[in-house]
């Protein structure tokens, strides 16, 4: 049942005849959009509905795109997201890519080649288990800065006071959240979002 749910695309661009054109196309070709004028709107959001795929644009205002990608990159770290350039702004977009965006579309957006970097990022991001892309609670960050601190389950079940089991699940869940099956992935992974530098309330 989980294969024929419509991906869901979050497009957010400040100017609204262009959320209204992308909306159109992604729709037409079966995908579920949501669309934000507003960054922190997304990112509200973010925090409480599936999102298969982030597409923003680099420019905004209050928020930049390459801002809204840092922190989307430490709630829901394996979250696949695109970032929209003008020509001008090519140098900002490669800054993204190493902040972690997947790719970056040019401005005009040519409807063929739109659809077909999205259509790409879907695939190369299948949503395997219904864990995938999750954001990570509170106790979950806890959890992997104690594993990442190289803290075995019974050292972590002690110091949270739960039980190994309950720690056990914690950490399949982690796992599967940030879409990695090994330790090593999952060092590269928070590394990559910077997901240990988080302060404890966030």
């Amino acid at each position: 049942m989980a294969n024929s749910e419509k991906q869901h695309v979050f497009f957010v661009d400040d100017e609204p005849d262009i959320c209204q054109v992308v909306s159109t196309s992604l729709r037409q070709v079966g995908m579920k959009v949501t669309c934000f004028t507003s960054a922190a709107n997304c990112l509200k959001r973010l925090r409480s509905q599936r999102c298969d795929l982030l597409i923003a644009d680099v420019k905004m205002p209050e928020m930049s795109g390459l801002e809204l990608l840092t922190q989307v990159k430490s709630i829901v770290p394996s979250l696949p997201v695109l970032i929209v350039t003008g020509y001008g702004d090519i140098p900002m977009a490669v800054r993204a890519m190493k902040t972690g965006a997947l790719d970056f579309i040019e401005k005009p957006l040519e409807r063929e080649s739109f659809l077909s970097v999205v259509k790409l990022a879907l695939k190369r991001h299948p949503k395997s288990h219904p864990l995938v892309g999750k954001v990570l609670t509170r106790t979950e960050i806890k959890v992997l800065r104690l594993i990442l601190d190289g803290k075995g389950n019974k050292e972590i079940a002690y110091l949270l006071n739960r039980s190994v089991r309950t720690i056990e699940d914690h950490r399949r869940h982690i796992m599967r959240k940030l879409c990695v099956d090994n330790l090593v992935d999952l060092v590269k992974q928070t590394a990559l979002v910077r997901l240990i530098e988080l302060p404890e309330d966030e």
